[in-house]
């Protein structure tokens, strides 16, 4: 389960067995989410609004690493 950034108690990470279209699980404490890289698009949410505000705001400064980092775990594969 690679881990891509913790940052301001989240955790912003993707499964080894991970399947398109690319996204990124966030967790922080008992909260979680789903963010599609390329849409920004919530897939699922167990978030307080405010926390998942933070984490899309997250993942939107740092999506070109993000996606760069699923290319180059999946290509390996």
């Amino acid at each position: 389960m690679p881990t891509l950034l913790l940052q301001e108690g989240f955790k912003f990470f993707f499964y080894a067995n991970e399947h398109e279209p690319k996204h990124v699980h966030v967790a922080k404490g008992d909260e979680y989410a789903k963010i599609e890289l390329n849409t920004f698009a919530v897939r699922a949410s167990y978030m307080k609004p405010k926390e998942l505000r933070k984490a899309l705001a997250i993942v939107r400064l740092h999506n070109r690493e993000f996606e760069e980092r699923w290319d180059d775990w999946h290509s390996k594969r």
